[in-house]
């Protein structure tokens, strides 16, 4: 099995398991949309779909147009992003596995033939079905579970529990419209403090702490859509970090691996059958 790991998607979730994963000596290549709406964009590769590249924690992903440029950017052991929604360009550089890790809540086209290993992320992926392993996403006691058989628990539309606050950390488009920020993450805002407009709608902060993540200014928005967090802990390093999350979320996908490719991964060990999978 190639050692080539695909992921789809780039954001903070994405990136902390592509970041796990070349640290531990595997090729990854990423995709994106064409206008990534991340929120936690300064530890998000997605990011480098604006600017050309970006840097988390040492790592460094850089935006490519094709997959001649990704095998560029592989050999100077950096990490490609390109824009490719499908994914269709990125899977001609057939990979050992592909991780989907939009986080869309739902599958959104990937199919268990895409890889010899194929891994989902969160709600709206079945092991054995779609995918030959779902990670659970959900925060508590099996954040990061990997799943062999069925789902992850279901999408609850409740954010996680961060010092007591859960939909109150999350700032909402209030009307359709182009966003524009006035903070740039990392800045202490205040409950009721306007921290962006969305046209001429103020945006403002429910509660008060450390703006963790925003979209980029100029982009447009529906009502409603996440345009922001807000980290009532008051870190600023938590804004330029890998999350707990991400990191758990990481580990689960790396465990998958191993578990189920080390024996063409690695050459070690022939295929067979574990928990009523066959190991590939």
């Amino acid at each position: 099995m190639s050692d080539l790991v695909l992921i789809k998607g780039a954001g903070d979730l994405a990136t902390g398991i592509a970041h796990r994963l070349h640290r531990c000596g595997f090729r990854v290549v990423m995709t994106e949309i064409e206008q990534p709406t991340v929120i936690r964009r300064t530890v998000s590769f997605a990011e480098a779909v604006y600017v050309g590249f970006n840097t988390v924690e040492g790592v460094t992903a850089q935006f490519v147009s094709d997959t001649l440029e990704a095998a560029d950017v592989l050999k100077q052991g950096e990490i490609p992003v390109m824009a490719d929604p499908d994914a269709k360009v990125a899977l001609q550089l057939k990979p050992g596995v592909v991780v989907d890790a939009i986080m869309a809540k739902k599958n959104t086209g990937t199919r268990i033939s895409d890889a010899p290993l194929v891994i989902g992320l969160g709600p709206g992926f079945t092991a054995g079905i779609d995918v030959h392993a779902v990670i659970e996403t959900k925060r508590g006691h099996n954040l990061g579970r990997v799943i062999l058989e069925g789902r992850a628990e279901p999408n609850t539309g409740i954010p996680g529990d961060i010092d007591g606050y859960t939909s109150e950390r999350l700032i909402r488009a209030p009307a359709d419209g182009i966003f524009i920020p006035r903070f740039d993450i990392g800045s202490l805002v205040k409950a009721g403090e306007v921290v962006g407009f969305v046209d001429d709608h103020p945006v403002e902060a429910a509660i008060t702490g450390v703006l963790r993540g925003s979209i980029r200014g100029g982009i447009w928005v529906t009502r409603g859509k996440k345009i922001g967090d807000i980290d009532p802990r008051g870190r600023v390093e938590y804004c330029f970090t890998i999350s707990d999350k991400a990191r758990a979320v990481a580990g689960g996908v790396l465990e998958a691996i191993l578990l189920l490719g080390k024996g063409r991964l690695f050459g070690l060990l022939p295929p067979q059958v574990r928990d009523g999978y066959e190991v590939i």
